[in-house]
């Protein structure tokens, strides 16, 4: 389990990250957000599968991620 909304079993999409009770992995949703798609209409997209809090946990936890691992992402060198 990442988070509330968010889990990774390796017995649904091979473990990747999941919204829960669905197979709606969380880069299709980032994807979306990205994009900058209204997170209702995310939501929509969806059938209403999931939620507002879902993609808001989604987003939060790709951005924990990206300043936890940013360096490696990195073009350049990032000055201290």
């Amino acid at each position: 389990m990442l988070g509330r909304y968010i889990v990774a079993d390796q017995k649904i999409c091979h473990g990747k990250p999941t919204i829960r009770g669905t197979r709606i992995m969380v880069w299709q949703v980032l994807e979306m957000v990205g994009e900058g798609m209204a997170w209702q209409s995310i939501v929509e997209e969806f059938g209403g599968s999931i939620t507002t809090d879902a993609v808001a946990e989604a987003v939060q936890l790709a951005s924990k991620s990206f300043i936890k691992h940013a360096r490696e992402h990195a073009l350049e060198p990032i000055p201290a």
